[in-house]
């Protein structure tokens, strides 16, 4: 892992490859998650010859802040991903969930533009259901539980990355999940989507009940330059679930748009 410091904090994040004179992508990750999510998007076989995935803070082995869940953090996880974005010349932001979110708050925030978005699991709100906040607060395992049932993170329950993501989600523990779902619960940009500029993919996986299809067509519908994909026998994520399937997708787009 390497480190760089910026607002008095230490943002983590892996560089997979060096640049090859291709586009590199910067993998943001979702709620309770780390970087290690994007495993197989910056092994050699992903869709770009260079990749970068962070540790939003709090997570992994990215420092901690002190902030109110909703705007705060959103600012926060937004200079983490300039900052490393900077600092590794990536010109493709790809995020999943509330790493989306984060993504189009850099769009439309942030003085750092990447040359194309690509949103994952993700929409311009992203209304939490009632009893997941609740049981994020006050009973964590049924949280853990109710994400890991089929059709939420992924379509199939015994997929063998099921064990993995549990094992992401304790390390990153309950304080820092519920911040991150709170934040995604008062996020909310569907007014904007016609300020971001340049391509952008929405990838959805055909299954995904935390964020069904029409939160993607609607991404794809009113940016400027949207369009949609998503990929079969999957759900939330399905860059985990079918990596080969996403991998095409995200690198077809790549080649035709850059």
């Amino acid at each position: 892992m390497e480190r760089v410091s910026h607002r008095g904090r230490v943002t983590a994040y892996r560089r997979a490859r060096p640049a090859a004179g291709g586009p590199t992508a910067l993998y943001v990750h979702g709620s309770g998650a780390t970087h290690r999510v994007w495993g197989r998007q910056y092994a050699p076989s992903g869709p770009t010859e260079s990749a970068v995935a962070l540790d939003l803070s709090g997570h992994g082995e990215s420092d901690d802040i002190d902030a109110d869940a909703g705007a705060a953090t959103l600012d926060a996880y937004a200079d983490d991903v300039v900052a490393v974005g900077r600092e590794t010349d990536a010109d493709v932001l790809v995020g999943n969930s509330l790493g989306g979110a984060v993504a189009q708050w850099v769009a439309l925030e942030r003085d750092w533009t990447p040359a194309a978005l690509v949103l994952v699991g993700t929409g311009p709100e992203l209304p939490v259901f009632e009893g997941l906040r609740e049981w994020l607060a006050d009973d964590w395992d049924r949280a853990v539980e109710f994400l890991h049932e089929r059709d939420r993170l992924f379509h199939d329950p015994d997929h063998d990355a099921v064990s993995r993501s549990r094992e992401q989600m304790a390390a990153v523990g309950q304080a820092v999940t519920r911040r991150d779902f709170l934040t995604c619960h008062r996020f909310d940009v569907r007014d904007r989507l016609s300020d971001i500029d340049g391509p952008v993919l929405a990838v959805c996986g055909e299954h995904d009940k935390l964020t069904p299809r029409a939160y993607h067509e609607t991404l794809a519908r009113e940016t400027p330059q949207g369009a949609v994909s998503f990929v079969p026998d999957a759900a939330h994520l399905a860059m985990v679930e079918r990596p080969e399937a996403f991998n095409d997708i995200v690198g077809s787009f790549l080649e035709d748009t850059l």
